[in-house]
């Protein structure tokens, strides 16, 4: 699908040989990394270099956990869903820095170096702008604040009442999930191919396994806190909830499409001098926001 949006934007046809007009090309990727040799580099650290794989897939796929798809349709609803997801979703890190420093390549060990600045950086950024979803709906769960947002017909979707909050969840986002414009980590003309330039065949899948996962998590969430989940008329919520992923995840690939890849001075910057301030202030209107309206109309 990827692929499609992207030749879409570039005016050109896209995989189009594999399968009816090229559906089975994902397919035929994975089966190709499949069959690819195993190679582990003769300098690398062996165990960090093979457990860095686990410890990245495995957070990508906890995250599931607390995905509200549907009424009833969850693994576990916590009552701390919004932390499990913020907490487990920044383990992947810690596999990228063993990545890195397993393969004992300078390459990968600056594209390792480069995400965990990056994660850090534009961490604090998404937390913050949760917190504002979080003041509102007054809970943690996952489940009551999608709830929360079933109210007046749609127009109570936390997008209306946070838009600066979903922009600033949206833009950290790309960052967390090296993305363009912020895929500086895999810079090819810097670093080659980032933390897993020494990584081959089912090692390597697994990690281009661990960014997608991620990617459909975090949009995923995006719909669930900010787009009302599964909420929405005639159509049962489950396919709600999958076509509003997908119209996220659309997002993602029209800007991979649009934009160029930002310096590593300008993305540190953006995150501290533009994206933190709009989360704090988004979280200040939001608290005066509330009082405001409990003055008025006292419950």
């Amino acid at each position: 699908l990827e692929r499609r949006v992207l030749a879409l934007i570039q005016d050109r046809l896209g995989p189009n040989r594999v399968g009816p007009q090229g559906v089975l090309q994902a397919v035929a990727d994975v089966l190709k990394l499949l069959a690819k040799e195993d190679v582990i580099p003769s300098a690398a650290d062996k165990w960090v270099y093979i457990l860095a794989m686990f410890v990245v897939v495995v957070p990508s796929l906890l995250i599931y956990a607390v995905v509200p798809f549907a009424r009833g349709m969850i693994i576990a609803d916590l009552s701390i869903g919004v932390l499990f997801f913020i907490a487990v979703g920044s383990i992947g890190m810690i596999g990228i820095l063993m990545a890195g420093w397993g393969s004992n390549n300078k390459y990968a060990l600056l594209g390792s170096m480069r995400a965990a600045a990056q994660i850090v950086s534009y961490e604090i950024p998404l937390v913050f702008s949760v917190i504002g979803v979080v003041m509102l709906a007054g809970t943690l769960s996952t489940v009551q604040i999608v709830e929360f947002q079933g109210a007046w017909a749609g127009f109570k979707w936390n997008v209306i009442f946070q838009p600066i909050g979903f922009f600033v969840f949206f833009t950290a986002s790309l960052a967390e999930l090296n993305r363009t414009p912020f895929d500086l980590l895999e810079a090819e003309s810097e670093i080659i191919a980032g933390y897993n330039v020494e990584y081959s065949g089912v090692r390597f899948a697994m990690f281009f396994l661990a960014e997608y996962l991620s990617s459909f998590a975090m949009a995923a969430m995006a719909v669930t806190l900010f787009l009302g989940g599964w909420q929405g008329p005639i159509l049962p919520g489950w396919l709600w909830f999958i076509a509003k992923t997908y119209a996220v995840f659309f997002l993602f690939y029209w800007i991979r499409g649009t934009f160029p890849r930002v310096r590593s001075d300008q993305l540190l910057s953006f995150s501290w001098k533009v994206l933190l301030p709009l989360a704090l202030l988004n979280v200040a209107l939001t608290g005066l926001g509330m009082a405001v309206y409990r003055s008025i109309w006292p419950a």
